[in-house]
């Protein structure tokens, strides 16, 4: 980690990475805005998979007082991860075929055919106690009438995957047993809060003249005003939507895995604990003696001894860690590997010939319904997970090391 604090800062920015090159010009430049804004607490961070995002890098984290930023957050409120581990070793199936391919390539079609993907949804709605109570709780948001037929429309929605770099992946561990993780967030939900609640932020801020610049797209509201508060309500909506989508998916997979294999070898699948955690948020923390507004847009909290889940791209390795409570973090880990590549630099760089060869030589199996986009999520495009999470050593314990054995995109 280092330390940028010059002519072009008002508040230091601590990245974890070796140094000033390894950061693109134009994330050091976001860097920089965020690090003048006047409500800043103590510092600006950047995790070692840091990337140029909208008006905050992907990778960072500040601590507010007293004020909230939409497009702190983002637009995929709550995206974030889901990981369950199986008393099954990969060895004990990867060969048996059930007529529908093997084993692996069986659980990923049921994948496929059970969770809608991509811009698909349930023809029905589904089960929803999250949207439940927000309909008991209409008080919280029956100001906001443009939001509120969203409330409607998740029900459609909750369970399904999405798109770009959300993903079902079936792994195994280093000692050899099979393990589920998937990376999801809001869906339509977060991105049109976010939209509605930026747009609002931006003209207060230009009412009030303020001096955080619109080109910045970083406008804020305080936490106190009327609108601040209707924001953190959507925000926490779409944050506890979120972490029920990754789980109702997390269900159907574990069901999915339990008949197959069941099926096919006579194994009753027994699973581990559950680990759902955020890495798009934000939430009012104690940290050095004051309560700030934490915003994590692409970063996961690890405090003392709590666990979360980073992973890697497709093909890559993944990682459960536990965190060691690095308070100059705000405990804060990355939330990923990191892009090397923009979605279009990616494929332009790399085939899809050449990334499904990749996949075929590691014996991965690819679920994804169209494949010629699918360069933009390959691990070419993104940094070695390894890499980063050597950068985050004082961070972080590793307690998973995780290599993919078949993948659901949309």
């Amino acid at each position: 980690m280092f330390v940028l604090y010059n002519e072009n800062t008002r508040f230091p920015v601590k990245i974890w990475l070796d140094d000033i090159s390894q950061i693109e010009e134009s994330c050091l430049e976001q860097a920089y805005h965020l690090s003048n804004l006047p409500f800043i607490h103590k510092w600006v961070c950047l995790m070692p998979d840091t990337h140029t995002g909208k008006g905050m890098p992907i990778g960072g984290v500040i601590a507010a007082k007293d004020v909230i930023i939409p497009n702190a957050v983002g637009v995929d409120i709550g995206c974030g991860m889901d990981f369950i581990s199986t008393d099954i070793r990969v060895d004990d199936i990867r060969g048996i075929s059930t007529g529908n391919g093997t084993i692996v390539q069986a659980i990923i079609g049921n994948i496929m055919r059970s969770i809608p993907l991509n811009t698909e949804r349930y023809k029905a709605p589904q089960e929803s106690s999250v949207l439940d109570r927000a309909k008991q709780e209409m008080e919280k948001y029956d100001k906001n009438a443009e939001l509120l037929p969203l409330i409607e429309d998740g029900y459609f929605q909750v369970g399904s995957l999405g798109g770009g770099n959300h993903f079902i992946e079936l792994q195994e561990d280093m000692d050899g047993y099979l393990c589920i993780m998937i990376h999801s967030g809001s869906r339509h939900l977060g991105k049109a809060i976010c939209d509605y609640f930026h747009k609002i932020a931006r003209e207060f801020n230009q009412m009030w003249y303020s001096e955080v610049k619109d080109e910045y797209h970083l406008a804020f509201l305080p936490v106190q005003s009327e609108a601040g508060t209707q924001y953190i309500n959507w925000m926490n909506l779409a944050l506890d939507y979120a972490f029920e989508n990754r789980a109702h998916m997390l269900d159907k997979t574990c069901a999915i895995v339990k008949e197959v294999i069941g099926k096919h070898t006579g194994h009753t699948v027994s699973f581990g604990e559950e680990i759902n955690c955020h890495h798009n948020y934000a939430a009012l923390e104690n940290h050095y003696g004051a309560n700030v507004w934490v915003h994590r847009k692409g970063a996961t909290r690890v405090r003392q001894g709590e666990r979360a889940v980073i992973p890697g791209a497709m093909g890559s390795y993944s990682y459960v860690v536990e965190g060691k409570g690095n308070r100059e973090s705000f405990c804060t880990s990355s939330h990923g590997a990191g892009r090397n590549y923009s979605r279009a630099g990616a494929m332009q760089a790399f085939s899809t010939e050449q990334v499904m060869v990749d996949l075929k030589e590691q014996g991965i199996v690819l679920g994804k319904r169209k494949k010629n986009d699918v360069a933009e999520e390959c691990r070419f495009a993104y940094k070695d997970i390894d890499q980063v999470m050597a950068q985050q050593q004082d961070i972080v314990t590793p307690l998973r090391k995780l290599k993919t054995v078949g993948v659901v995109k949309g």
